[in-house]
């Protein structure tokens, strides 16, 4: 009895800290937030005001489009280049093979996310860039020809592919491991093949692993604002500086002092975030016990 209360006040302890960075920088600024977009500049209750106003502005669509056609590709994208990376390096036999490419997957995700933003300025502009030809086959002759606007979702979709998958082949290439092995050798002696394995086997097992990379990479993709904001100001003004939902928000709080605005706008965001959650919990059994 006496070793269960140890074990758990080490957790407790252990747990603490994340506790008390939750509540300043999490819970805290959320319920500010929420107590912004239901009133106005007076503090004065205004219900769902600030909501209609921001919703009803010319930018607020466009911005929601563009935030949600990323969203579909980097999320796709990351689903099945991640695990496609992951079952690769799984199959590999050499132990140093292995590990090479899980730091060179892993090297990308070190630099910071407006320094991976100026380093693909650098690749995406025909002029300078050490692939001209393919960034000319691609998208076009000139850096405003690169950047135009239809073409900004896959080009941040491929910076975020490039920043943040690496760390995620690694989680997936751990989760792998945990499958028993005996598993895999039953699945052998039936017949199945690596195509097979993988389809009937390794993916199903890795279903709460995925839901979960989902899940945080939803959040982080919702928070779009570094990348279309460098790129504005390296087009000089050719790309908005109202591109992204994250970036309306800033311009409210920041341009047009309307701090009551832009917290309606980020309560928006956060909603849609925990719902889109919420189904991928449900639909992938995040917390269902085995």
């Amino acid at each position: 009895m006496t070793g269960s209360r140890l074990r758990l006040s080490a957790g407790h302890v252990f747990v603490s800290g994340y506790v008390v960075l939750l509540v300043a920088f999490g819970i805290v600024p959320t319920a500010y937030a929420l107590n912004l977009a239901f009133t106005d500049a007076r503090g004065v209750f205004t219900g769902f005001d600030n909501f209609v106003r921001t919703a009803q502005d010319f930018r607020f669509l466009a911005a929601v489009e563009h935030v949600a056609t990323y969203l579909v590709l980097w999320l796709v994208t990351l689903t099945v280049l991640v695990l496609l990376l992951a079952l690769l390096v799984h199959r590999l036999t050499a132990g140093w093979s292995r590990a090479a490419l899980r730091f060179v997957y892993y090297v990308p995700g070190a630099l910071a996310g407006a320094s991976s933003v100026l380093l693909w300025l650098f690749m995406l502009d025909p002029s300078v860039s050490p692939v001209d030809d393919l960034v000319r086959a691609l998208w076009g002759e000139t850096f405003v020809q690169v950047i135009a606007p239809g073409h900004l979702p896959w080009i941040f979709t491929l910076i975020a592919f490039w920043t943040g998958a690496g760390g995620w082949i690694v989680v997936m290439y751990g989760a792998l491991n945990t499958i028993p092995h005996q598993v895999m050798e039953a699945a052998r002696v039936d017949g199945a093949g690596p195509v097979k394995i993988a389809l009937r086997v390794q993916l199903p097992m890795l279903r709460k692993w995925i839901v979960y990379m989902l899940i945080l990479s939803l959040a982080a993709g919702t928070q779009l604002f570094v990348e279309p904001q460098l790129v504005s100001q390296a087009s000089f003004g050719v790309v908005g500086n109202d591109y992204s939902i994250n970036q309306l928000a800033y311009l409210y709080a920041f341009n047009q002092n309307d701090f009551n605005g832009s917290a309606a706008i980020a309560v928006d965001l956060l909603i849609v975030a925990l719902c889109c959650a919420g189904l991928f919990v449900a639909r992938g059994g995040l917390f269902d016990t085995d």
